[in-house]
């Protein structure tokens, strides 16, 4: 049995960007926290140095494939026991010595394991903004039953949940404010953007991130699917929630109350500040995020989002609205767009259009069980395919 005085912490996507910056917040945090488990798909090289750095439980790799390939399986690493298959994730997640669940597995995938945290009433710490689009209605509901804590990781999303803190009653908010950096194409002429590669969509000019989220970025898909997961997070109708375009990517969001005031929260852009505050709440102290230099003058500026120029906003707002299925089929949609877009199938300005065309031609359900998500998850992902396939 552990000491329980110290917090046992699961990190899903353990090799990814956010996983490896809740690996430093961890040992920056020092005494108190320790890396129970840790999960990866397929990046066995990277999970092998950090089994070797944390010595976890337990360490999952999700990708039977890359299993066979390399017989990661079969290495000793005692006391770590390895296991192979996407379905550990539930267990770790219900298992009584796990106290904080980082769930930072991009895309649907980490949807499960997010709901098995949240019924076990585990801290879940959420960077995974697939998952309260997918099943928001649900997960929230899951966490209020297994009476869990949901703590946001994205930066957009932290940021709220700090300003919220200065209202106590949410009839006194008006808007919040998502903030987006407009990606790597922010300067482009619109007219232009049909011919951008991957190589330009993939240039950010402030976030160092995975490909699939630099995409997202620079389509404002990300910011789309910030705008429904902060409606669930938040309970906040769609027609409270707006975005502007803040190219510095220091203030990180913003809550505008009914008498005018807004309250924001600002700092350098390192993810390693929200992670550890979804670590420590209600509690913050000395980390190893960036801080600010108040040296040095700092121009702060931003401006309107143009939905006409980001029609992924415009989903956004439609899938915020309506809820039910809409969100797992945009989602999924945008996941196989954006890879045939690296792959060279989809020109950029088609990623958007496919998932619009995919999300207004499936059978709507505004109340869907899992399996039924599952399903239109697996359909939307076909249909991209069958769509650029019509497209050629």
């Amino acid at each position: 049995m552990k000491d329980r005085s110290t917090q046992n912490i699961a990190v899903f996507g353990s090799t990814g960007s956010i996983g490896k910056s809740t690996l430093e917040v961890i040992q920056g945090l020092g005494g108190g926290y320790r890396v129970h488990s840790l999960a990866a798909h397929s990046s066995t090289s990277l999970l092998d140095e950090q089994i070797e750095a944390y010595r976890p439980d337990i360490a999952v790799v999700t990708s039977a494939e890359a299993v066979r390939e390399t017989g990661w399986d079969r290495v000793e690493s005692l006391p770590t026991r390895r296991l192979v298959g996407i379905e550990h994730l539930e267990a770790i997640a219900k298992n009584p010595e796990v106290d904080t669940v980082v769930a930072a597995i991009v895309g649907s995938a980490g949807l499960m394991g997010c709901l098995a945290a949240a019924e076990s009433g585990k801290r879940l710490a959420l960077a995974n903004k697939e998952a309260l689009v997918v099943a928001g209605p649900l997960l929230t509901e899951a966490v209020r039953r297994g009476k869990g804590t949901l703590l946001p990781i994205d930066s957009e999303h932290s940021a709220i949940f700090q300003a919220l803190q200065a209202g106590k009653d949410r009839q006194e908010v008006r808007r919040l404010i998502l903030t987006a950096s407009g990606g790597s194409l922010r300067d482009w002429p619109k007219d232009k953007l049909s011919s951008a590669t991957a190589t330009d969509a993939l240039a950010h000019p402030t976030w160092q991130m995975g490909r699939k989220i630099t995409v997202d970025s620079a389509t404002m898909m990300n910011k789309a699917l910030e705008i429904i997961e902060a409606r669930w997070l938040f309970d906040m109708d769609a027609d409270k929630i707006h975005v502007v375009i803040h190219p510095q990517s220091v203030i990180h969001s913003m809550v505008e109350y009914v008498d005018g005031s807004i309250v924001a929260q600002l700092s350098p852009p390192d993810m390693r500040l929200p992670i550890q505050y979804a670590l420590t709440y209600p509690m913050r102290v000395t980390g190893a995020a960036t801080k600010m230099d108040w040296s040095e003058s700092v121009d702060l500026s931003w401006k309107p989002a143009d939905l006409d120029r980001y029609p992924a906003l415009q989903l956004g707002f439609e899938v915020a609205k309506r809820g039910g299925t809409c969100g797992v089929v945009v989602n999924a949609a945008n996941e196989i767009a954006v890879q045939l877009f690296l792959d060279g199938k989809l020109t950029f300005t088609e990623i958007v259009t496919a998932c619009r065309d995919v999300l207004h031609h499936h059978h709507y359900s505004s109340n869907p069980s899992i399996a039924e998500l599952m399903q239109l998850d697996a359909w939307a992902r076909n249909e991209v395919h069958s769509w650029a396939q019509i497209k050629c």
